[in-house]
């Protein structure tokens, strides 16, 4: 059983939201821990990385507005 298919209801929405944003901004596949290094380590660029973590900040941000 994967990760994603153990995490409640609730929890689901945010990993949804960090798949979206690493497929994105990494052109990752998943998030999932495949065990091998060459499909779980990936070099990224520093504004690539400023861009995802920018955009998670603002959903953050936007989600705690809702609330």
């Amino acid at each position: 059983m994967t990760q994603a298919t153990k995490t409640k209801p609730e929890a689901a929405a945010p990993e949804a939201l960090f798949l979206d944003i690493a497929t994105r901004h990494f052109f990752i596949e998943t998030l999932e821990t495949r065990n091998r290094d060459r499909l779980d380590s990936h070099d990224v660029a520093v504004w690539a990385m400023r861009a995802a973590l920018n955009e998670a900040y603002a959903a953050g941000l936007a989600a705690a507005a809702k609330r």
